[in-house]
C-alpha cells in the first residue's frame, strides 16, 4: 500500500479538504448537513474499493495477456451493513478467465483491508496551526 500521508483540513460547515501528496479532494455531506461540495466520506470509501477492484482485475488480465476490453465496477452500500460490488467484464474471455478475474476482484488490497477488520488506532497530536479554510 501507499506510504503517502492523507491529511484532512476543515472548511466551512462539514466541507473538508483532503490532501494526498500533490492531490486535493473535497469531502462533504449533502444539504442540510453540509453544502454538498463533494462526495461523502462513505462514498470516498466506496470509490477507493471500486478503484482498487478495477485495478486488480485489469492488472491480472494484462499480466496473463487476456482480452479484457473493459472492466466496470459499481459499488454501493447494501442492507445489513454490507457493501455490494457489481463487476462487468467486457471482452473475449473464456469462462475460466472470467472466474479468475472475479476472484481477483476480491483480493484487491482495499477489499482485504475492509474484510479483514484492520485495526485503527487513534493517537493525540498537537493542535495544528490555523490555516485558511477550504470552501
Amino acid at each position: 500500500m501507499t506510504t503517502r500521508i492523507v491529511s484532512v483540513a476543515e472548511g466551512r460547515r462539514l466541507t473538508r479538504a483532503v490532501t494526498i501528496g500533490t492531490h486535493t479532494l473535497t469531502a462533504d455531506e449533502p444539504e442540510p448537513l453540509g453544502a454538498d461540495t463533494g462526495p461523502t466520506p462513505g462514498e470516498l470509501l466506496l470509490a477507493a474499493l471500486g478503484s482498487c477492484t478495477s485495478m486488480a482485475v485489469r492488472a491480472l488480465a494484462d499480466r496473463r495477456g487476456w482480452r479484457l476490453d473493459r472492466v466496470d465496477v459499481a459499488v454501493r452500500f447494501g442492507t445489513e451493513g454490507r457493501v455490494v460490488k457489481s463487476i462487468g467484464l467486457a471482452g473475449d474471455l473464456e469462462p475460466d478467465q472470467r472466474r479468475q478475474l472475479l476472484a481477483a476482484a476480491g483480493r484487491c488490497p482495499v477489499h482485504r483491508m475492509l474484510g479483514g477488520g484492520v485495526p485503527v488506532v487513534t493517537v493525540p497530536a498537537p493542535p495544528a496551526e490555523p490555516e485558511e479554510s477550504v470552501a
